[in-house]
């Protein structure tokens, strides 16, 4: 409900006036809405009641079907009202209440009567509701109304038609592009907003056809567009006609190209903006097509208005991602932004600098910065961080003063957002600048003495276990992690623990003091604490041994962890509790899972565990005696529909795929009440997978209606080999019809078939989507001994992301640290997977792609893995992809 608002004079001190809308109920309204059913109309009295209905509508109040007509009929009885003020109030109602009133056509008459009135106004208003509220029927018979309200010399009646046409367009495109003539006459209106919704209105109509779209824009580029906000539209429509083409071969300038750069000299201010912001976006832009961009982006710097200089600062930022020097000039305007009053023009004033800067205006950027960061909210500093960061990577030799920089904000107040990305920052400076590796996990140590973060310290005590040990000296750090063994909650008491176990297993010379204070650890109050105590002690030799060497120690603290832990989860809440302990070794690796299972019946009682998609396959289908002896199920993929929706059968498959055998699965479903199938049998034609042999077969004896049932095939192919193949699938079966009454069967029946989608089994069928924790460390430990490089086209692409998410979706594998996602307008990119390959051997893949102006793209893919031959298959994948 809106809240009283307060309003003092100076002659009423201390009185309160009140919302209209203060404290009203729907009930009360619908009670006052019968006033429209008055003899007598009172036209302001009704205006009221309008205008409260149609506050309840907009925050959210819902009418009932019965309330909704009673209001609409209402409502239909103001036109015999002649106040103009009340007739708009009428026309936005009908506008909002239309949607839920089924009588639409009681109201059509008067509309269209007020269509065809001398009343300008009404002609306006009344085509915008009749647009909103008619069915294609309708539409044919006013259209000839509407063509010609299309070229009134109203201005205010014309555009009122354009307007209704951009949204019918999405409705009935075939009827408004009829309309094409009467639009383009119209074009050519001295009016602003006539022109500006004619162009839009041209543009939906010609939006599918590239070669009108061209003539249109060129033609309009010849100076015949008054209208500001025309232009803008031009100006976009432009530079799509530019980068659906390619250059001019001969002379390599772009289509429209000069047409952008005279907006740049237009009177309108918004106009020099978009046309700015156009050229700085093109495709491939050359520092030669930049420069007048970015010379009227300078001047407007310096502009006493606000949002022409945070347009101005916001289009240079973007810029000087990818063309620092270009905008290295406006330095000295953007440092008096520094100061601005308005927080975003200044951020983004200070981030562009960050990234124009050479390396002799560190220094001076960070002393003006660090005043201006107590200035701003946390939402600007995130992105300030940002930029210093990536200033740092750029240049190494200041990463000191960076560093301390980013340590004295990180012991300022903030949130928690603000505080993590500042974390990670110098996680990735640590990383990556070794002289910054010492300093910064000592600031790390002073932070967490007094973090208020949890899930802060925890990562840094798990980044300390990780990065700790590659310094000089790591016992200095002991201190610092035993400190939060005491002084914190249990979740990070037990982060601590497991850190302290890292440096015991890894340096000799700190094992004996790490044991004392383990088994300090022993005697904690919460449980987490104190069973990782007792397993660290035991897998260091503390207490009773649980690692065999010094070396399983370490693999069992360091090694990645190769199991989902969605999968971990499934199958220890699935365990049984028994003499036989659970084995880590029977947890699938697929990272994909089905849909939880109906509970099974274990011992008597109910398990209500939930066991993942390979689980359940495997049960499934080693209770099949001519699948039993295949071994196990190295992968499952997802359903494939092989059936249209909504048809007379529904039917998807699923690819099991074993060492020397792969077995499709097709789950099929009977949507005819009317009917009951009998012995449903899939016939495979393997013509196009040469090196599959059908060995088995499992038909389905029943198949009723709504009761899905599984029906298999088995294919023989050569052991621990990467075979592809295409199968065509016909479902043949023996149909009887059912007596909807008893729901029984006729004994009689009939042959039928039923032609199914092919299946094809790729190359991604082989790989497990397996993720690891920290792809450098992973690729580090697999060496460089079973590396394969090589260099790849890829032919030409709209996009970069389109070519990442193509060799991605070939290889079947996991993305890592979301390297999946390429930024826009990049001419480069990297990719991190990693799975294991059938046979158990573990892949990483890097890969690097490159994009030209001719959008060629090229990429050079690295692979290593645990055995040569299968780096050498994933490069064969990929040539024959």
């Amino acid at each position: 409900m809106a809240q009283p608002f307060l309003k003092k004079d100076d002659d009423r001190d201390g009185e309160e006036e009140y919302s209209l809308f203060f404290g009203i109920e729907k009930g009360a309204v619908l009670q006052e809405a019968r006033v429209f059913n008055d003899p007598q109309l009172d036209p302001r009295r009704c205006s009221e009641v309008i205008t409260k209905l149609l506050y309840l509508l907009n925050q959210g109040e819902t009418f009932t079907k019965v309330e909704a007509t009673e209001v609409f009929f209402s409502v239909t009885k103001l036109f015999r009202s002649t106040d103009s003020g009340l007739r708009r109030m009428v026309y936005l109602m009908i506008k909002e209440i239309s949607a839920s009133a089924d009588e639409v056509i009681i109201v059509t008459s008067s509309l269209m009567k007020d269509m065809n009135s001398n009343t300008d106004m009404h002609r306006a208003n009344a085509i915008r509701v009749l647009c909103r509220v008619t069915d294609g029927p309708l539409l044919t018979q006013i259209e000839r109304y509407l063509k010609r309200a299309i070229v009134d010399k109203n201005p205010f009646v014309a555009s009122a038609a354009l307007v209704s046409g951009v949204h019918l367009i999405q409705i009935n495109p075939e009827i408004v592009r009829r309309w094409s003539n009467e639009v383009q006459e119209t074009i050519q209106s001295r009016a602003a907003l006539v022109q500006f919704h004619a162009l839009a209105l041209l543009h939906q109509i010609r939006q599918n056809d590239r070669l009108a779209l061209s003539k249109l824009v060129t033609s309009l580029t010849r100076g015949t567009v008054r209208s500001p906000l025309a232009q803008c539209l031009l100006i976009r429509y432009a530079s799509q006609v530019i980068r659906e083409s390619t250059t001019d071969n001969q002379t390599g300038d772009r289509l429209f190209h000069d047409f952008l750069e005279s907006c740049l000299r237009h009177k309108s201010e918004m106009v020099i903006l978009e046309a700015a912001r156009a050229i700085t976006e093109l495709s491939g832009v050359t520092s030669r097509e930049l420069s007048p961009a970015v010379t009227v982006l300078q001047l407007l710097l310096s502009s006493s208005k606000p949002v022409l200089r945070f347009s101005a600062v916001r289009t240079l930022n973007k810029v000087a991602i990818t063309h620092p020097l270009a905008v290295t000039n406006c330095s000295i305007d953007m440092e008096s932004l520094i100061s601005d009053p308005n927080r975003s023009i200044a951020t983004l004033a200070i981030t562009t600098l960050l990234k124009i800067g050479n390396e002799a205006s560190v220094d001076r950027l960070m002393k003006q910065i660090t005043s201006f960061m107590s200035d701003i909210a946390d939402e600007f500093k995130i992105v300030v961080v940002e930029a210093i960061r990536s200033l740092c990577l750029k240049f190494p030799q200041k990463c000191r003063s960076l560093m301390n920089f980013l340590s004295s904000i990180l012991r300022e107040e903030g949130g928690f957002e603000y505080k993590k990305v500042i974390v990670d920052s110098i996680f990735i400076l640590i990383r990556d600048i070794p002289d910054a590796k010492e300093t910064g996990l000592f600031h790390l140590c002073e932070f967490i003495e007094d973090c208020e973060f949890t899930y802060l310290s925890t990562q840094i005590l798990h980044f300390l276990g990780n990065e700790g040990l590659k310094t000089p000296d790591p016992g200095k750090f002991i201190r610092h992690i035993n400190n939060r063994v005491i002084l914190e909650n249990a979740t990070v008491r037990a982060a601590a623990v497991s850190t302290l176990a890292k440096f015991g297993a890894m340096i000799d010379s700190l094992k004996p003091r790490i044991l004392v204070l383990l088994r300090r650890c022993l005697h904690d109050i919460d449980d987490e604490v104190r069973d990782r105590a007792t397993l660290y002690l035991g897998t260091l030799g503390g207490e009773e041994p649980t690692a065999k060497t010094d070396q399983d120690a370490k693999e069992f603290l360091f090694g990645p962890l190769d199991i989902p832990l969605p999968n971990l989860e499934t199958s220890l809440l699935s365990y049984e509790p028994s003499e036989e302990p659970f084995d880590v070794a029977s947890v699938p690796k697929e990272a994909q899972f089905q849909p939880p299972v109906e509970k099974k019946v274990v011992g008597g009682k109910t398990a209500a565990g939930l066991a993942s998609a390979v689980d359940s396959y495997q049960t499934l289908l080693s209770a099949i005696p001519e699948f039993s002896l295949f071994g196990k199920v190295f992968k499952s993929s997802a359903a494939v529909e092989l059936t249209e929706p909504e048809t007379e059968y529904s039917v998807n498959a699923v690819k099991h795929v074993y060492d020397g055998h792969v077995v499709i699965q097709y789950n099929c479903t009977n949507t005819i009440p009317e009917q009951l199938l009998e012995n449903v049998t899939i016939f495979v034609d393997a013509s196009e997978a040469e090196e599959f042999s059908e060995v088995a077969s499992k038909p389905l004896r029943f198949l009723p209606y709504n009761s899905p049932g599984q029906t298999f095939v088995a294919f023989e192919k050569p052991a621990g080999a990467a075979t592809v193949g295409k199968f065509s699938n016909l479902m043949k079966f023996f149909v009887k019809e059912v007596d909807p009454s008893t729901g029984e069967a006729e004994e009689e029946g009939a042959e039928d078939e039923y032609q199914l989608e092919d299946v094809e089994v790729s190359a991604a069928d082989y790989m497990l989507k397996v993720g690891v924790s920290n792809f450098r460390n992973a690729w580090e430990s697999l060496g460089p001994d079973n590396e394969r490089v090589d260099e790849y086209g890829l032919g030409a692409r709209e996009t970069l992301a389109e070519a990442v998410a193509a060799v991605i979706s070939i290889l079947g594998m996991q993305p890592c640290e979301g390297t999946e996602v390429v930024p826009a307008n990049s001419r480069s990119h990297t990719s991190l997977l990693s799975g294991v390959f059938i046979g158990g051997a573990r892949v990483l893949v890097r890969l690097s792609f490159g994009i030209e102006g001719s959008k060629q793209v090229a990429m050079k893919l690295a692979v290593r893995s645990d055995d040569l031959s299968v780096s050498d298959a994933i490069h064969d994948i990929v040539a024959n992809g």
